[in-house]
């Protein structure tokens, strides 16, 4: 668990780099919950990692922050780092798998970013040894670092700010940096909501560490979700994860594509795969009753692919 101080001193670091977003309420006729939507698509790059990037990086002494910023992504803390670097007048290298939809591609290299392209299983390396061979300057790990869970804990603070009461808060699972952040103040301020995570079927890594009661490897499957999932959860992010969650949901990808257009239809928003998962569980009624916040993780979406599934693609 993060230190709630740790969180509050994160909320001071980063209010120059990541904007306070709404909770809104999102009203869909026969819905079985009462659902509200945190937007963190609408951060300057369009998803949360701002938050813990921000964070990482200022805490970090100016003499590393000076040789360049490095991180292993599949798009979203990318760009907070591209940002992040771009603003401080350093270089920045992004490594990427390679099937990394070419909308976060474009806007990595928009923001200055210089994108290293590798095999999926090499950069799940980079991920779990945090190190790319041949690439120098601070790598910045966009799950297990300390200071980016509680640059994302931030968001938790400002739910319960918004919204006191919640039953349950729904969060996309990538790698357990968002999870363990949110859940961190979450149940610091208040223990009795429920955290429930979600995770495309298609590589739905933590639920089945909880059926297994560890880490296990499971079938993993590219997807529009791309995200959010594994191909296994990561050894040392189990132990913060497990006792924070109360429930791990896998989603049809077929079901995440009906959120993305229920959420352009209804409240006019962009969800990238990711991002729509929470409220995908919370539509189909997997996240339960009561109220119930969704965390929309970004929008960071190719447009071709958005128009197809606004056009009835099941993803």
């Amino acid at each position: 668990m993060i230190g709630l101080a740790d969180i509050e001193a994160a909320r001071a670091r980063i209010a120059g780099s990541a904007v306070r977003t709404p909770l809104v309420r999102l009203h869909a006729a026969g819905a079985p919950a009462e659902i509200y939507l945190k937007l963190e698509n609408l951060q300057p790059v369009n998803s949360f990692k701002i938050r813990g990037a921000a964070n990482a990086i200022m805490l970090a002494p100016e003499s590393e922050r000076a040789k360049g910023l490095v991180t292993a992504s599949a798009g979203n803390m990318a760009q907070g780092i591209a940002w992040m670097a771009r603003a401080l007048g350093v270089p920045a290298t992004i490594v990427v798998p390679d099937h990394a939809p070419q909308a976060k591609l474009t806007a990595i290299e928009r923001l200055g970013g210089q994108v290293l392209k590798i095999p999926y299983d090499d950069w799940w390396n980079a991920i779990v040894t945090s190190h790319v061979d041949g690439v120098e300057g601070l790598f910045v790990h966009p799950v297990q670092d300390p200071a980016v869970m509680a640059g994302n804990g931030t968001i938790g603070l400002e739910i319960l700010e918004d919204l006191p009461d919640p039953d349950t808060i729904v969060i996309p699972y990538g790698g357990g940096g968002l999870t363990t952040g949110i859940a961190s103040a979450v149940k610091a301020i208040r223990p009795g909501t429920k955290i429930i995570t979600a995770e495309p079927d298609t590589a739905a890594a933590l639920a089945a560490a909880f059926a297994a009661g560890h880490p296990a490897d499971v079938d993993y499957r590219a997807s529009f979700v791309d995200g959010s999932g594994s191909r296994r959860v990561l050894d040392s992010m189990w132990p913060l994860v497990s006792p924070l969650v109360d429930e791990a949901l896998s989603i049809p990808v077929a079901d995440v594509a009906e959120a993305v257009r229920t959420l352009a239809e209804r409240v006019r928003i962009i969800a990238e795969g990711a991002g729509a998962l929470a409220p995908a569980a919370a539509l189909t009624g997997r996240a339960g009753t009561g109220k119930v916040v969704c965390v929309v993780s970004g929008g960071n979406i190719n447009l071709s692919k958005l128009c197809e599934i606004l056009g009835g693609a099941a993803g």
